[in-house]
């Protein structure tokens, strides 16, 4: 029993979590665009969540950012780039670490924020309430897997990790089998994950899909209003 189901968790459930989470996404854009954003409360408690924001937005796209290209990169890239294995490891722990509380400290601020202010309380969907608990959790256990890391800083841990995911993502076999043996810290980690994949396109955090990054790479200028002095009449100019 215990084997079908750390089968199910670490080699079915990847899959599941990642349809769901595209899958989902696409569906509700399609039909429920109106519900596609990022449900601000900016006008209540507007220092606070400037604070709380900022440090949370900093250190979740950093701590992505890190664990998109910790995981799924692999280990030869780092040897031809001179980057050993223990050397990794520590920039991992380090910067995690580091990215962690600052994520951490903004999460608490805004889960703080919601839940004590009654009227932003009174305003909140339970989702949104529970999707900042979730996320609350989640940075929880992967501030705990720190101290197991510093256990052994050889990296060999990171390395099972690493070609855990890559396999998930590349479909090969046996990716369940290698994480057996790691410890229940990371493994309620990578659960709460995938998790939070699947709870994504029913939540608030869809809006991060329409990060307005385009507006870096656009090629023509933005249509404005002038003024003609003589008629007193605007007009559309580029």
């Amino acid at each position: 029993m215990f084997d079908y189901l750390h089968h199910f968790l670490f080699g079915i459930l990847p899959y599941v979590a990642l349809a769901v989470f595209f899958a989902g996404s696409l569906i509700r854009f399609d039909r429920e665009q109106y519900s596609w954003r990022s449900g601000s409360s900016q006008l209540l408690r507007k220092r606070q969540l400037v604070i709380g924001s900022v440090l949370f937005h900093v250190g979740i796209l950093l701590l992505f950012v890190g664990h998109f290209v910790g995981l799924l990169t692999p280990h030869e890239v780092y040897e031809a780039l001179g980057v050993s294995v223990p050397a990794k490891q520590m920039l991992a722990v380090t910067a995690g670490g580091i990215f962690g509380i600052i994520c951490f400290i903004g999460l608490t601020i805004l889960l703080h924020r919601r839940l004590i202010d009654p009227r932003i309380r009174g305003t909140s969907a339970p989702m949104d309430i529970f999707i900042l608990c979730l996320l609350w959790v989640q940075l929880t256990l992967g501030l705990i897997t720190i101290p197991f890391s510093l256990q052994h800083m050889d990296g060999s841990v990171m390395l099972v990790l690493s070609e855990w995911a890559q396999r998930i993502v590349t479909f090969r076999s046996g990716a369940s089998e290698l994480v057996t043996d790691v410890s229940l810290s990371y493994k309620l980690h990578i659960v709460m994950g995938l998790i939070m994949f699947m709870v994504f396109p029913f939540s608030r955090l869809v809006h991060i899909w329409s990060a307005p990054v385009w507006y870096i790479f656009r090629s023509g200028y933005q249509i404005v209003r002038t003024r003609n002095p003589s008629s007193g009449v605007r007009k559309p100019t580029s």
